[in-house]
This record gives structure tokens, C-alpha cells and sequence, in this order.
């Protein structure tokens, strides 16, 4: 599908209201047990950008990436100021954050993922958009150097090893990373009530991740 590579606004998705979603079906017996059923394999993503609208310049700047992405057609990257990191937030990555894999000699290829619990039921996610120059690399502890040992794909996540540097069996690979959710605006219709914005009315801009 279209892609942009390109980030929505960093200081209005800022402001902006949303988060991940999932979808289970429950049905309670006439015993009062429950039956649930989990439909996603993994959680979507869903945000409204009206939200970090706070001036008619910023209402402008959205119309034009609006515009631009021809409203639903083209995705784009978004950033989830709440979930943008290997780790926390308001902690620095390292390369040891998140297991990405285990070497076998041979495979070359691994995909950036994080993944979010430890003890229950941990739910791995994929990372498809990757910050170029955020991706940090440790095989069995030790730190990889970008360019010379292995190559990011920022548009599909790939960790790629060069042929001289292919992690031995066994050997972990860990990786640390900021990252962007693809997107695309979830309407063909802007709806905006300028009067009604200036006496503090919030426009509704919805937008939602897309699989990869």
C-alpha cells in the first residue's frame, strides 16, 4: 500500500488523544462464566489529532499534510509521544534494551520488535518504521557499530549483518531504538467549524495505524 515517509507534525500529534486497541469478544454464559475470545493477533493503534490543534496555523498545517496524503489513500509516520522508545519514554536507549533474536550463523536479517510485558503473556510487536540513526546493536553484549557491522532498514525494520559480522548460534542480539507508527488518516472529510474553533470547539481528525 502508499506509503509516505514522512512524520505527522511532531507538536500537534503532541496534544493529540488515542491508543492502542483490542478486539475481544465476550459472552457470558446462562451459567454467569464468561467465554472471551481474542480476534486481533495484535493491538491497533488509533489517535485523534484534533486534539493538539491549538491555533489556525497548526488547523492549516494539517489541511496541507492532509492534502498531501490524499486523505485516506497514503500512510505516514506518527509519532506516539506516550511509546516511541525501546524503553521508557523519558529514558535513554541503549543496545541492550530489547531481544531482537538468536543467532544461528547463517541468518543475516533480523526484525526490530519490543516487546511489552515479562511474566504472564509478553506480546512481541514488530517494528516497521525505525528513526534512522536511533538503532543500536549488541550481539552477546557487545556493541555493534552501524555501517560497518550492520545496516537498518528504516522503512521495514530490518536489521541486516554484514556477511563478515553474521551473529554465531546462540548468540543474542539485542537492540535499542526510537520509532514512528504507520498511519494513515482515518477520513476523506475534514470537518472544521471555524467559528465554533475559535470559541474553543475541537475539530475531529482522526487517524489510525495500518498493518505492514
Amino acid at each position: 500500500m502508499s506509503f509516505h515517509e514522512i512524520r505527522f507534525p511532531t507538536g500537534i500529534s503532541r496534544g493529540a488523544q488515542g491508543g492502542p486497541e483490542r478486539r475481544t469478544d465476550v459472552v457470558v454464559l446462562g451459567s454467569g462464566f464468561e467465554e472471551r475470545n481474542s480476534r486481533w493477533l495484535a493491538s491497533r493503534r488509533s489517535y485523534d489529532a484534533g486534539y493538539g490543534v491549538r491555533s489556525l496555523d497548526a488547523l492549516h498545517e494539517v489541511i496541507a499534510f492532509f492534502e498531501e496524503r490524499r486523505g485516506r489513500f497514503h500512510g505516514f509516520r506518527w509519532r506516539d509521544h506516550t511509546d516511541w522508545k525501546s524503553g521508557a519514554p523519558g529514558a535513554a536507549t541503549t543496545a541492550f534494551d530489547q531481544a531482537i533474536g538468536v543467532g544461528d550463523g547463517s541468518t543475516t536479517a533480523f526484525q526490530v520488535r519490543k516487546t511489552y510485558g515479562a511474566l504472564h503473556a509478553p506480546f512481541v510487536r514488530d517494528i516497521r518504521k525505525p528513526i534512522a540513526g536511533s538503532v543500536k546493536i549488541a550481539v552477546n553484549g557487545a556493541v555493534q557499530a552501524e555501517g560497518t557491522h550492520f545496516s537498518v532498514d528504516v522503512t521495514t525494520g530490518v536489521v541486516l549483518f554484514v556477511e563478515d559480522e553474521v551473529p554465531a548460534a546462540d548468540a543474542i542480539v539485542t537492540a535499542g531504538f526510537e520509532f514512528d507508527v504507520p498511519v494513515r488518516f482515518d477520513t476523506d472529510k475534514l470537518e472544521i467549524n471555524l467559528s465554533g474553533f475559535q470559541s474553543g470547539t475541537i475539530p475531529r481528525i482522526p487517524v489510525v495505524e495500518i498493518r505492514l
